[in-house]
């Protein structure tokens, strides 16, 4: 039997407002953490630099306390109303969007899923020297005003969120996932606003909070406790330097020989004090590092791009999640150039000021008899070996090998420790990346019992292979630097066991690179410094092992307690 289905048109006609109210609150607050973000969001617009959030997630309970502008009577009375908003007024608006906030929908979703009170006193005293407290009912209609004793600022409760919507309870996660939910929100929003005070709380007892910072860098410790701020470096581009509209761009990269994450958890993108999920500019930063940590290892970098208002539709999702973009492919040549910039061993330091216990240090070993070196003039031709990057930054001087494996260099900020032969790989790879190219072999080489995948894998790397008898191949031509190697055979058979292009550069690198355990000149020594330290990531190898051991002479100055004793003798 063919059973048609037809819909007559006079069946269309608009939805009851109840549904819509529905439609539109399940958009915007679809768990305890978006009641969190949207509360929050509306607290930074109000300019608050000190926020308090207390969860009781047993009670679907939820409170948000600020010491932003505030409100006053008037606008509390209209604040739950729909689409009520002091952030835009026309069209002209919606392409100039300065705020966290501006489509005017949550607190009348929050109204329509919950019980909702906000109590406000503006911050400006003139206006009133007391606040009020609004109740609000599902249709965001302040329902109940009194006055009440409080500080300037704003504290909106929302208490039995989704009573009415038992299916949608039942369908969020436990009571410890929505926490962590709140953290993880928190957490990016302090990263984007670092200049504010978080204090959180479960019910009544603290949970964790965030101390303000001139900038990211100073949060990031706070949130992953194994990281250290002398882990990240920051980086700061101001618009004068970009070819693009932009306001800036602030880098927050952990140091690839330091620290490092199971997972890409925190490779994350922010526009205008927002964390947004942005495919591209986070593949950016994975590509930008790529081949800096150890295998099976992501980095830890946050980018946060102040950009013109123009450029940026936030009309993708309606959390605001996602955003469509202008001259995006100018913004990721600039994160990459970013990056390569943060990667280099860049140690210009502003000069310590001479304090008193520096003075004393200078003024003892001045006059002081254990002063050996005093007749020893510097060697003008070694001086002149000393190697500078092409910045200018760096000067480091070869003066010894240790145990055939480890280079030991001086620097104006201390003493490093080079391993030779991660050094000379990092060197090496980065030149086969550059200039990747397969000579031909004469004669060619003969390759026995390999299977049908290593033969594709050698081919699919660009090598020509040709029968050469049963079981027998002759390969005529290979990588240039693996051409000119003695056991140029072996390394071929390694390429064939499997791996993309970058695995075989990266494998190429490391056999051709200099044996730990050779003994080295010191013209040979300070030439491998020469090309290392030019190299775009001198602090990892492609296998991510860290290459330098960096003793800065503050630390060597501490270990020997040289201002212990020059300060014990001085009476200080």
């Amino acid at each position: 039997m063919l059973i048609s289905y037809f819909f007559p048109l006079n069946l269309i006609r608009p939805l009851p407002q109840d549904v819509v109210h529905l439609i539109a609150a399940s958009e915007v607050i679809d768990s305890l953490a978006a009641v969190v973000r949207e509360l929050v969001e509306n607290a930074l617009d109000a300019q608050a630099t000190r926020i308090t959030i207390s969860v009781w997630p047993e009670l679907w309970r939820v409170q948000v306390a600020d010491n932003g502008l505030g409100m006053d009577l008037d606008n509390l009375k209209q604040a739950a109303a729909a689409h009520s908003t002091s952030k835009i007024n026309t069209i002209t608006d919606l392409f100039q969007i300065k705020s966290l906030g501006f489509r005017g929908e949550a607190l009348q979703s929050l109204a329509q899923l919950s019980d909702l009170e906000i109590i406000s006193r503006p911050s400006v005293s003139s206006l009133s020297s007391y606040g009020w407290r609004v109740n609000y009912n599902h249709q965001g209609k302040a329902i109940k005003t009194e006055t009440i004793a409080i500080a300037s600022g704003t504290v909106v409760t929302v208490s039995n969120l989704f009573e009415t919507w038992q299916t949608r309870r039942q369908s969020l996660p436990s009571s410890a996932q929505q926490l962590r939910s709140i953290q993880l929100v928190i957490q990016e929003i302090a990263l984007c606003h670092p200049h504010v005070t978080w204090q959180l709380r479960q019910g009544h007892t603290p949970w964790f909070q965030i101390s303000p910072g001139n900038n990211a860098q100073q949060i990031l410790p706070q949130i992953l406790k194994t990281i250290r701020v002398s882990d990240l470096f920051y980086l700061k581009i101001p618009i004068e330097e970009l070819e693009i509209n932009q306001k800036n761009l602030e880098l927050i990269l952990g140091l690839p020989d330091r620290c490092h994450r199971r997972k890409p958890d925190w490779v994350k993108v922010a526009i205008n004090g927002r964390m947004v999920r942005s495919p591209e500019l986070e593949q950016t930063l994975l590509t930008a590092l790529a081949r800096t940590c150890p295998r099976d290892r992501y980095p830890i970098c946050f980018v946060h791009a102040h950009l013109s208002p123009e450029q940026i539709d936030w009309n993708r999702n309606p959390d605001k999640s996602e955003v469509y973009l202008q001259n995006l492919n100018e913004l990721q040549a600039q994160i990459s150039q970013g990056i390569d910039q943060a990667l280099r061993l860049n140690f210009e330091r502003i000069s310590l000021p001479e304090t008193r216990i520096h003075q004393l240090l200078k003024v003892s070993e001045d006059k002081g008899t254990y002063k050996i070196n005093a007749s020893i003039q510097p060697d003008t031709e070694t001086s002149a070996n000393l190697s500078k990057n092409e910045l200018g930054m760096i000067e480091i001087k070869a003066i010894a090998q240790v145990l055939n494996t480890y280079i030991v260099a001086e620097h104006s900020t201390g003493l490093w420790l080079i391993e030779q032969h991660i050094a000379h790989e990092r060197v090496l790879y980065e030149q086969i990346c550059t200039q990747w190219r397969l000579v031909p072999l004469e004669p060619g080489i003969i390759l026995q019992s390999l299977t049908t995948t290593q033969l594709e894998q050698l081919q699919r790397l660009g090598l020509e292979i040709d029968p050469f008898g049963e079981g027998v191949w002759v390969v005529r031509n290979a990588p240039e630097l693996l051409a000119k190697r003695s056991d140029c055979l072996d390394a071929l058979v390694e390429l064939s066991l499997g791996g993309d292009l970058q695995a075989a550069q990266v494998a190429t690198a490391c056999r051709s690179a200099i044996k730990n355990g050779t003994p080295m000149t010191l013209i040979e020594m300070q030439t491998l410094l020469d090309q290392w330290i030019k190299t775009r990531n001198p602090r990892t190898c492609p296998h991510g092992r860290p290459i330098v051991l960096q003793l800065e002479e503050s630390s060597l100055s501490r270990f020997f307690r040289r201002h212990w004793v020059i300060g014990k003798s001085h009476g200080i």
